[in-house]
C-alpha cells in the first residue's frame, strides 16, 4: 500500500542530495513526485517506488507522521 504523501509535507531522506541537504519539500504527487530540496531549492522529478524506499521520516504541519 501506498504511503499517504501530500503537497508541503517536509521529507528526511536517508540518501543525501549534492548540496548536502536531506531534506525536501513535496511540490507534486502522483506516480511520480516532485520535491524540493530545502537548501538550495532544486527541483527534482523522481518515481513513487524509489521515493518511499528513500524516506526516512515524514513532518506535516512541523508534526512528524508514522510511516
Amino acid at each position: 500500500m501506498p504511503l499517504k504523501l501530500e503537497i508541503g509535507d517536509v521529507i528526511t531522506t536517508k540518501k543525501e542530495h549534492p548540496c548536502g541537504s536531506n531534506a525536501f519539500e513535496i511540490t507534486r504527487v502522483g506516480v511520480d513526485f516532485r520535491i524540493k530540496c530545502q537548501k538550495c531549492h532544486k527541483e527534482i522529478w523522481i518515481p513513487r517506488v524509489k521515493l518511499e524506499k528513500r524516506i526516512r521520516t515524514i513532518t506535516r504541519d512541523g508534526v512528524q507522521v508514522p510511516k
